[in-house]
């Protein structure tokens, strides 16, 4: 049987000292008169001797204990139970810190659920107790005591916890030895360790002011710096305590060289300064050298860096030491894909990220598709003279089947870009290219819908500028965004002419709740120089499909042929609108609006829209949303299917 915590472990005790007591009796009725000389070696195996009577009987363990003065309590200890548990005493001097982190380290919390007996409701108790110590200790209250009880309560015992925090400590002195020595920079650091005499002895604000000194001393441009740990003395007559640091800030310095090691077989020190944010003679900054630290590590190219200050070759200057380990740098990709207009379609591409260092990479590119067949050499330059700048050159070799056109083209292009991405996502990017394309085009004349074939051959010169106000990359929840492409562009086919293309983008995000984000978009375009029948058919608008209007087929918008083929135009308006809705774990469904129609006119249009609805899943995944969209015109041309369905990755727009 079990008995009550305090009754079982006094039988205990009782049942010890007797048996030593008696043992010590026996031993001295054995041995006779003090000074006797002792037995000859026991026998370990023979039994002991029958102990002595004493007048006192030998507890039972096994016996029923005597009625307690509570029953009920006694009967919820004497098996197992459940238990609940509370904390008295702490409301009026504990934070939602203290609550949490009790609550994440504590036996009884942890066991809650679990049946215990007495010794485990005891045994946990007195873990809490010195837990609940301990936590009120690193928050000030240095005389905090914790007791604890057991409240009956109808068959669930109450494990109480009482405590008793007492005065909050303070403290009388806090002193930073030698922050002086950092001249102008000393009132910085002292701000920014943030603790002061009459402030509590709170340990949180002890570590996070010291952290923060050490990394402030490093951003005002001391790299040598020492920061002790401080060292509090406690005085419990006065209720307060004493604070001292030291304070070794080692003299303001300036950035020298960035060096590297002779076999790093990565990149060298002068691409390294071409990525790093600071400049030989800026003043020395330690977040400066964090940031460098994380490019380094996005260039994919490094699985490890080094970076430390050393003493720069001229005085006040510290060079900065870079150590890299190399990265595989080979990768193969593959992407499978499905779009109602666009047909199924499978792309692969085998990567070589440095073939060219620093940072020249080699790609190999094929898609194979019911509707696409294209393959493609790329070069790319990641951080051309100059953090996130990009020079990206290619051969494409492809051939587009679309309703409106069937195009075999050979193009060599080029383009230099400043690029966001999700590690450092830019407020502006911008791009400037050229391009020369020779196509094999084939449509129908508009007037008689005859099929004809001509060759184009193309020059351009693109441009873009964005802007990015937006909170994410690939799921933004508020802000907006703004972009713009203008490319002039002259074309040779039976004679030379040339026109201009404009395409101007927008889109807004708002939170609505939590779990409901409401996104819109709105797009127009024009090409204006050149008729539209002079335009090759692959470089008119086109208007219809998943990152358009959804709900049509890719490019079914717009004027048609005579055999309803859409023929494209000189303009462009397009606009959405969605809910984006988290409905449960990782899964979201969005509700959207599509409208949007082509036109003849070189200027475009707000009326005659073509609108598609449907409802979208979303499933947010760490690398970004994977979505599916059903759509269904809602004013449908002859020839336009009642369903669209559209995968892909990310937001629409």
């Amino acid at each position: 049987m079990l008995l009550p915590v305090g009754r079982r472990a006094a039988l205990l005790c009782a049942a010890a000292g007797l048996f030593v007591c008696s043992m010590s009796c026996a031993q001295a009725q054995d041995s006779g008169t003090t000074g006797a000389a002792p037995q000859a070696g026991l026998d370990p195996q023979s039994p002991l001797a029958p102990l002595p009577g004493l007048g006192v009987e030998w507890p039972d363990l096994n016996a029923q204990p005597p009625e307690p003065a509570d029953p009920t309590a006694s009967a919820e200890l004497a098996g197992d139970a459940h238990y609940s548990f509370r904390v008295d005493g702490i409301d009026d001097v504990s934070g939602a810190l203290l609550r949490q982190r009790f609550q994440e380290l504590s036996t009884l919390k942890a066991h809650e659920g679990d049946p215990a007996n007495a010794a485990q409701l005891d045994r946990r108790a007195r873990e809490d107790s010195d837990l609940l110590t301990g936590l009120l200790r690193a928050e000030g209250y240095y005389d905090a005591r914790v007791s604890t009880r057991i409240e009956p309560n109808g068959g669930r015992p109450v494990v109480v916890l009482d405590a008793e925090p007492g005065v909050i400590y303070k403290f009388g002195d806090v002193a930073l030895n030698g922050v002086a020595s950092a001249g102008a920079k000393a009132p910085a650091l002292t701000d920014a360790f943030g603790v002061k005499a009459e402030d509590p002895v709170n340990a949180d604000r002890i570590a996070a002011g010291t952290a923060q000194l050490r990394t402030t001393i490093g951003e005002q441009g001391f790299p040598f710096a020492n920061v002790s740990e401080p060292e509090i003395v406690v005085d419990h007559a006065t209720h307060t305590a004493t604070l001292a640091m030291t304070v070794a800030p080692g003299g303001e310095k300036r950035f020298g060289q960035i060096t590297t090691a002779a076999d790093n077989k990565v990149f060298g020190a002068k691409h390294i300064q071409e990525i790093a944010r600071f400049q030989p003679g800026d003043p020395y900054d330690a977040a400066d050298l964090a940031d460098l630290r994380r490019a380094l590590i996005q260039t994919s190219l490094v699985s490890s860096v080094e970076i430390k200050p050393v003493q720069g070759a001229d005085p006040g200057t510290v060079d900065i030491d870079v150590g890299l380990e190399p990265a595989p740098r080979h990768t193969i990709a593959g992407e499978v894909g499905y779009g109602t207009g666009e047909g199924a379609r499978a792309e692969v591409s085998w990567t070589d990220r440095n073939m060219f260092p620093p940072e020249g990479a080699l790609t190999l590119r094929g898609v194979l598709g019911t509707k696409e067949q294209l393959a493609s050499v790329i070069y790319r330059r990641n951080n051309f003279h100059a953090r996130d700048r990009v020079l990206t050159g290619q051969v494409v070799a492809s051939n587009l089947t679309r309703d409106a056109y069937q195009a075999r083209t050979f193009s060599v292009s080029g383009s230099l870009e400043r690029q966001t991405n999700i590690f450092f996502q830019k407020k502006w990017t911008w791009s400037a290219g050229a391009e020369l394309a020779a196509s094999d085009e084939r449509d129908v004349i508009v007037s008689t819908g005859a099929p004809r074939r001509r060759t184009f051959f193309i020059g351009a010169l693109p441009t873009t500028l964005s802007y990015d106000g937006s909170d994410d990359l690939l799921n933004p929840t508020k802000g907006f965004r703004l972009s713009g492409r203008f490319s002039p562009e002259v074309s040779l086919q039976g004679r030379v002419f040339g026109y201009a293309r404009v395409q101007f983008d927008a889109s807004a995000y708002q939170s609505v709740t939590p779990s409901v984000v409401v996104a819109g978009r709105v797009r127009l375009g024009t090409i204006a120089g050149a008729p539209r029948d002079e335009i090759a058919p692959s470089r008119r608008f086109y208007a219809g499909g998943g990152a358009s209007v959804r709900g049509y087929g890719y490019q079914d918008i717009g004027p048609r042929d005579p055999n309803n083929a859409p023929i494209g135009g000189r303009s462009l308006t397009e606009f959405s609108i969605e809910a984006r809705v988290k409905a449960f774990g990782n899964f979201g469904i969005v509700p959207f609006l599509d409208g949007g129609n082509i036109y003849t006119s070189p200027l475009p249009k707000f009326s005659e829209f073509r609108f598609g609805t449907g409802l979208g899943l979303r499933y947010y995944s760490s690398f970004g949303p994977i979505r599916i969209d059903v759509g269904t015109p809602l004013n449908r041309q002859p020839g336009d299917a009642r369903v669209a369905v559209y995968v892909s990755l990310g937001q629409a727009f």
